[in-house]
């Protein structure tokens, strides 16, 4: 089962899944995404999924372009966001954006570094596309090394779902540290499997 069609296919019962496995972080993630958004942002979101965490920042700020490369998951977003006029929601790569440089306030990517072949082009890309002075935001679960955590890797692995990595929160210091980030914030969203949020301002 490739990635597209397994993100697909689970798309309409991803935030059962996430709400009975780990509702504290899975609501808790994108309400401290959205303390990071300023209401006269510009947004960019790659990987926004069922739009978790889509609907957390497009009640802060001006403009939200939310993408997923799964239509399925594209199709869940939209119509939980379907209340906000200021979001909207396309086919995108996050290694391959198609848009200008510098366009965007804050850029975005939840769950999903962990998943790609080529985790350096995408962070190269969201680097190309966020102004000076602006950040990328980039939340992920950590602690997998954890008993519960392990159970869940485990069962999403066997649905068709493809882990190239796995983060506690040293070796997510160390993931951005050795791609030569050195001034990197980060937050943690503790629960069952906490989410480990980093913040890289463009100089």
């Amino acid at each position: 089962m490739g990635k597209k069609l397994f993100w697909d296919r689970v798309s309409p019962i991803y935030d059962l899944f996430e709400t009975i496995y780990n509702r504290k972080v899975f609501t808790g993630t994108g309400s401290k995404v959205a303390e990071l958004i300023d209401s006269s942002d510009n947004v960019l979101e790659c990987a926004c999924g069922t739009g978790a965490i889509s609907i957390y920042i497009a009640q802060k700020c001006r403009k939200l372009v939310a993408t997923d490369y799964a239509v399925g998951m594209l199709k869940q977003a939209s119509k939980k966001c379907r209340m906000y006029s200021n979001a909207s929601f396309k086919r995108a790569d996050i290694t391959n954006l198609k848009c200008k440089d510098e366009i965007f306030d804050k850029a975005v990517a939840g769950n999903v570094i962990h998943l790609l072949h080529e985790p350096d082009k995408a962070l190269h890309e969201l680097e190309r596309v966020v102004k000076h002075g602006g950040k990328i935001i980039i939340p992920t679960y950590i602690n997998m090394s954890r008993k519960t955590g392990k159970v869940a890797v485990k069962l999403i692995k066997l649905l068709g779902a493809n882990f190239r990595m796995q983060f506690d929160l040293d070796s997510y210091k160390k993931f951005f540290a050795d791609m030569g980030y050195k001034n990197v914030e980060y937050h943690v969203v503790n629960g069952r499997m906490p989410c480990a949020i980093a913040v890289i301002v463009k100089e």
